[in-house]
C-alpha cells in the first residue's frame, strides 16, 4: 500500500491567511494572462430541482504549476448559504491528491475580483458611481475588490432596495472612509440613470430583469456576475466580454452578439476594449475553474500546518 498525506483546508484557515483583495485581482490577472496554456474543458452542470444545480469545473493548470483542480459549486434553494463548493487539489505531475479544500472564499474573492476587474476595463472614462443588485456575498466580495481597485477615489454605490439586505450591506462597509451608499427602491429609476450595473442575483425565475431596453442608457456597462436576466441586452448591446469564449458560445443569442471578445485577449492588449463612451457593453464573466485551480494552489502553498488524513492506495499493478 501507498500512504498519501493530504491536507485538508478549511474556510476559516484561508481566512486568517487574512489575503488582501488586491491579491485576488492579481491572480486574477495572472489566471487570465496564462489562460492559452491551460487545459479548461466546459464547466458541466446537473439540476436536482427547479434552479438548483450541481457543477463541476475541472482546469489543468500550465506546466510550470504542476497543478490540476476540479471545484464543485452547487447552488439549493433554502440552503444557508444557498452557494456552496468544494475543490480538490491534485499534483499533476505524479496524480497525487494533495488537498481537499473548502471552496466558498476562493468562488465568493476570485469572482468579485473578476467583476472589478471588468469595471476597470470597459466602464466609460471617469470615477462613475456603480450600481449593484443582489447584495449578499458575491456583492460583498466584488465591493471588497472595486474599493482594493480604486484605494484612491471616492466610490458612491447605489444599492437596489430588496429584503432590507441594503441595510445589511451598509452596515458592513461602515467604517469605509472612501465610500458613500444611494438606496434605490425603485427599478426603473436604479436601471435608468445607473452607469455601472453590477448583477449579483443567483436567480432570476426565468424572468428579465429589466425587459424594458429604453432604460439602459448609452454607455452603461453591466456585469451580470451569474449572468441571470439580461438576456435581452445581447441582442441591442454594442459589444459582449466574457472570460471564456467555450463557456459563452452555448448561450441562446451568441450568434446574435453584435462583437464577443474574450476580456483576457483585452487585459493582454490584445484586442481592444471599450471603443468609446456611448457604447453599451456586456461583461458576462461566468466564472471559470482556471480560476479557482489557480487560487486553490496558491493557497495551498501558503497554508502551514493544517489538518491531514491518509489516503491508502494500492502499489500493486494488478490487485483485484
Amino acid at each position: 500500500m501507498i500512504e498519501n498525506q493530504i491536507k485538508i483546508i478549511q474556510g476559516e484557515q484561508i481566512k486568517a491567511l487574512q489575503i488582501h483583495p488586491r491579491q485576488c485581482i492579481e491572480w486574477v490577472e495572472e489566471s487570465f494572462k496564462t489562460k492559452q496554456d491551460v487545459q479548461l474543458p466546459t464547466k458541466n452542470s446537473v439540476h436536482p430541482q427547479a434552479e438548483d444545480f450541481f457543477t463541476s469545473m475541472p482546469c489543468l493548470l500550465p506546466e510550470a504549476y504542476g497543478r490540476f483542480g476540479i471545484k464543485i459549486v452547487h447552488r439549493i434553494q433554502g440552503a444557508n448559504p444557498t452557494l456552496g463548493s468544494d475543490i480538490l487539489l491534485y499534483d499533476s505531475r505524479q496524480g497525487k491528491l494533495l488537498a481537499m479544500i473548502d471552496g466558498d472564499w476562493i468562488t465568493g474573492m476570485r469572482t468579485g475580483a473578476v467583476a472589478a476587474l471588468s469595471v476597470r476595463l470597459f466602464k466609460r472614462n471617469g470615477n462613475l458611481p456603480i450600481s449593484i443588485m443582489g447584495l449578499g456575498n458575491t456583492a460583498r466580495a466584488t465591493l471588497l475588490c472595486l474599493l482594493a481597485d480604486n484605494p484612491n477615489q471616492h466610490l458612491h454605490v447605489r444599492l437596489l432596495a430588496y429584503n432590507n439586505q441594503e441595510t445589511l450591506f451598509t452596515e458592513r462597509f461602515k467604517n469605509e472612509k472612501n465610500l458613500s451608499f444611494e438606496v434605490i427602491n425603485d427599478p426603473n429609476i436604479f436601471f435608468s440613470e445607473a452607469d455601472v450595473i453590477i448583477s449579483c442575483i443567483t436567480a432570476a425565475g426565468g424572468k428579465l430583469v429589466c425587459p424594458n431596453n429604453k432604460l439602459f442608457k448609452e454607455g452603461v456597462l453591466v456585469v451580470p456576475v451569474h449572468t441571470r436576466g439580461f438576456q435581452n441586452c445581447d441582442l441591442f448591446f454594442d459589444q459582449v466580454f466574457g472570460d471564456d469564449y467555450n463557456h459563452i458560445a452555448g448561450f441562446k443569442y451568441f450568434q446574435q452578439f453584435k462583437h464577443f471578445e474574450e476580456l483576457g485577449n483585452v487585459l493582454t492588449s490584445k484586442v481592444s476594449g471599450r471603443i468609446n463612451d456611448k457604447e453599451r457593453i456586456l461583461a458576462y464573466n461566468v466564472g471559470i475553474g482556471l480560476h479557482d485551480i489557480l487560487f486553490a494552489s496558491k493557497i495551498y502553498d501558503l497554508v502551514g500546518d493544517t489538518s491531514t488524513f491518509v489516503q491508502r492506495k494500492e502499489s500493486d499493478k494488478y490487485w483485484i
